[in-house]
């Protein structure tokens, strides 16, 4: 594997029922785009899905990589110096790029005392997510009440009747995170979505209501799959969707303490 699809493995998030969600519980750690890359190297293989770690961890933990077991590979940064174009000296700077590492095996590659990590799908809170983010949650006002919501600066609202409120709410602050709303207010009404950018939103909320086991997760697929047809979501729109999952996520989380 040279490099990583995301458009595809967002549109096998979206299309393959449970894929998300059996991803975050197992590979809980990662970044969501990871998580998916390592499922689908283990689907390709006909690995089952499993705990996944570096060959030091594994040994760390009793365990043996198999003989001629081939590495899972997954997206990693990598730190380099800067170097002057005319002299070839490094000038100090520093550059970070995201390369495929083949460093990874999952459980069912190895052999050893059985190793299970516990499994839990984590809460989610608005209030300190919103805090993180620096957003502001304020009063409905639209005078449409087909309108779900909408996003402006660093503000949203949701429409107090709003079929899905946590649906709508992750779509909004998504709209924010993915800099939407830095081009003008972004008015959503579940009707006629306008553009991309109501893919990339609504696949961002699609990701955090399936992980977090919320309500709404079959509305959202048919909404995203909807706009998937007959179009292609470029690598780079993948890529911003699981970077903006990932940080709404992780801003309305509790940080573990490092032991």
């Amino acid at each position: 594997m040279d490099k990583a699809n995301f458009s595809q493995l967002l549109e096998s998030a979206v299309n393959d029922r449970g894929v998300l969600s059996t991803c975050y519980t197992t590979f809980h750690g990662f970044s969501i785009g990871n998580q998916l890359l390592a499922w689908s190297q283990c689907l390709e293989r006909n690995i089952p899905v499993g705990p996944i770690a570096t060959y030091k961890r594994w040994i760390e933990l009793g365990r043996q990589v198999k003989k001629g077991q081939k590495a899972i590979a997954l997206v990693q940064p990598v730190i380099g110096n800067k170097k002057d174009a005319v002299t070839g000296e490094k000038t100090g700077d520093t550059y970070r790029v995201f390369v495929l590492k083949n460093n990874w095996f999952v459980l069912d590659q190895t052999d050893g005392p059985t190793y299970s990590p516990e499994q839990v799908i984590p809460q989610w809170d608005k209030v300190k997510a919103l805090a993180a983010l620096d957003i502001s949650e304020v009063k409905f006002d639209h005078s449409d009440g087909n309108s779900q919501g909408y996003a402006s600066s660093r503000t949203f609202a949701i429409n107090p009747l709003a079929v899905f409120p946590h649906k709508t709410t992750f779509h909004e602050i998504a709209h924010i995170v993915l800099g939407h709303t830095a081009e003008g207010r972004c008015d959503d009404d579940e009707r006629t979505p306008r553009d991309i950018r109501e893919v990339e939103a609504e696949c961002t909320a699609y990701i955090l209501t399936n992980i977090l086991g919320l309500g709404g997760v079959e509305e959202s697929r048919g909404y995203v799959q909807h706009w998937l047809k007959g179009q292609q979501i470029s690598d780079k729109s993948a890529q911003k969707i699981f970077s903006a999952a990932n940080k709404i996520l992780e801003a309305g989380q509790e940080k573990k303490e490092e032991k």
